[in-house]
């Protein structure tokens, strides 16, 4: 049983966190640091026990487990900062959904013989702050943890039956295959979404048309999936770009093939790729429901 945890950074992950392990008992103590005023107020209304940390020199040493949970533009500073007060025995992880440029700062910037072992709680939500946070949001969510050359295989074990206490069931592979899996099954669909409120936003002000007032099914899901923390997807756009920029072009080498289909009523093709991705569709609510059986590829 790990003793003592900390979360830097206490939002919707690092709250759900905070509500779990205190009511499974995965942790005997935990301990917070935040540096929102406004979040610290919202978290002391939790009925969950903790204590709010802002002396890291003098808890960071008792930890078993240090977990960041900020935006990913904050975590070299928090890595330097943390890096002189971790010890040996303190395993530290984070939740960022795009890994391969987080662990080369880590390995920059982190002291000899500190395990750093990095988490992907596929478990987000467009709502963001403590006060969304569910002791529940992990159930029977994939968790990826990344494993590498030096991972240490003893901490990797104690990592994966930690989030597997939360709820979560566990993947483990590289960060090379992580970056470039989420680029298109996670960041790309946010990109689209934002970028297809924003050409509704311009049509319009062009047009001089109420859109809004009239939003169909298609257009009100995808203005959910942008509603997602503004700050969150960017450093998620940037720390991922080279994946992401690939995974655009390919869409949009697809979406003027559409176009060129569309405009010559070629009915077979278009039939063919509607069909196509409604067989997806299927095979995605398939794997949803049959949660036990993951599927992404070979390590």
């Amino acid at each position: 049983m790990i003793n003592n945890l900390l979360i830097i950074g206490c939002g919707l992950i690092g709250s759900s966190i905070l509500r779990a392990c205190s009511k499974k008992k995965v942790v005997k103590n935990i301990f917070v640091k935040e540096k929102s005023k406004l979040n610290i107020k919202k978290l002391k209304r939790l009925k969950n026990k903790f204590t709010i940390v802002n002396d890291l020199e003098q808890i960071i040493p008792k930890m078993d487990l240090v977990i960041i949970c900020t935006h990913m533009s904050e975590y070299e500073k928090i890595i330097s900062s943390v890096s002189k007060y971790l010890n040996a025995k303190t395993i530290l992880t984070d939740v960022a959904s795009s890994k391969e440029k987080i662990i080369k700062i880590s390995n920059k910037k982190l002291k000899k013989g500190i395990s750093w072992i990095s988490s992907h709680p596929i478990s987000g939500s467009e709502v963001s702050g403590p006060e969304h946070g569910s002791e529940n949001l992990f159930h029977n969510k994939w968790c990826i943890l990344i494993k590498e050359k030096k991972t240490n295989i003893k901490n990797l074990k104690i990592i994966s039956k930690f989030w597997k206490r939360l709820g979560s069931k566990i993947v483990i592979m590289d960060a090379k295959k992580h970056d470039l899996i989420f680029s298109l099954t996670s960041h790309l669909p946010h990109l689209i979404a934002y970028n297809l409120i924003k050409t509704a936003t311009d049509f319009e002000r062009r047009r001089k048309y109420n859109l809004i007032n009239f939003s169909a099914g298609g257009l009100r899901d995808f203005s959910r999936i942008a509603a997602s923390n503004e700050i969150m997807w960017r450093d998620i756009f940037f720390s991922n770009n080279n994946n992401l920029s690939r995974v655009i072009d390919l869409f949009i080498s697809n979406l003027k093939s559409f176009k060129k289909d569309i405009l010559k009523n070629n009915n077979k093709v278009v039939l063919r790729k509607l069909k196509d991705a409604k067989k997806v569709r299927k095979k995605i609510i398939k794997i949803k429901q049959d949660i036990n059986k993951p599927d992404f590829g070979r390590n």
